[in-house]
């Protein structure tokens, strides 16, 4: 677990786009537990960025249903879609740094480039082809009041990233190889998950992340991103993914993992916490 340090301070970082799952809480209760180890405690971060997911209501639930499974945390809750200038200002710093360039392919664009299915997870980016980059030394339009393009970041190709993640121990991944310039700004105007997380983590001074393990691949990026704002970076740990009976990662889709549905089933936060408890021994 980790040393007993004062500043420990991690986070609980939920998208209300569906009702939490069991995947959710064991992850959570691996960050609570992580706190309560490191004596110190918890932010609550809404991740409320998904509009065309995002509902008021699955806010709600979401904190009930922490509170109901006895989760703590720093007050008051951190709502990303208050952050919007914070994350524009590190948009033009990033700009002003020439670390990124607007973007105009699709997806598709890209997966008919590589020549072969995206093999990585839901929340991974197929490497971006280098044939759709422009040079360096490109001129580079203007940001504007308004996103109308993709803006990608450049990863230094070549460069290993690495990090040691608390959980499956020394991580490494070269850039331009194992992933490509990711997205950082939506042309629907929207930060990237990849640049939101960055810049919360950094700036609001967590000490450790956990989460699942399906976002390893995105910490290299992340890692690239805090080190071009020359902040430090967090440490990781990465939980296992908890499955279905057939073997596939929980979603939000899974209804009847749902906390909401165990709860009206009349299970109770004590048996599911003793659940992760004796999976984690």
């Amino acid at each position: 677990m980790v040393n007993s340090l004062p500043s420990y301070l991690g986070r609980l970082a939920p998208s209300p786009t569906g009702h939490l799952h069991l995947g959710h809480a064991r992850t959570f209760w691996i960050a609570a537990e992580r706190a309560r180890a490191g004596g110190g405690e918890l932010l609550l971060r809404n991740d409320d960025l998904d509009a065309l997911r995002f509902r008021l209501d699955f806010v709600a639930a979401m904190i009930e249903d922490l509170r109901w499974l006895g989760f703590t945390w720093r007050e008051p809750v951190v709502t990303q879609s208050s952050r919007m200038p914070r994350y524009r200002a590190v948009l033009e710093q990033l700009h002003a740094a020439r670390l990124i360039f607007p973007c105009t392919r699709t997806r598709r664009d890209v997966l008919e480039a590589i020549g072969a299915p995206h093999e990585g997870g839901a929340d991974d980016e197929p490497v971006y082809p280098p044939q759709f980059r422009p040079p360096a030394d490109a001129p580079l339009p203007p940001l504007g009041d308004k996103a109308t393009v993709n803006w990608r970041f450049r990863v230094p190709d070549g460069e290993e990233i690495a990090f040691t993640d608390g959980r499956f121990g020394p991580q490494r991944a070269t850039a331009g190889r194992d992933f490509g310039d990711f997205l950082v700004w939506r042309k629907d105007d929207v930060p990237s998950y990849q640049l939101s997380c960055a810049v919360d983590d950094a700036e609001l001074g967590i000490t450790e992340v956990v989460r699942g393990a399906d976002l390893i691949r995105s910490t290299f990026r992340q890692l690239l991103l805090i080190r071009a704002l020359g902040r430090a970076a967090p440490a990781y740990y990465h939980a296992p993914l908890m499955l279905d009976d057939r073997g596939e990662r929980l979603a939000k889709r899974h209804d009847a993992l749902s906390l909401r549905t165990l709860r009206a089933q009349g299970v109770t936060p004590a048996e599911i916490i003793a659940k992760f408890a004796a999976e984690t021994t």
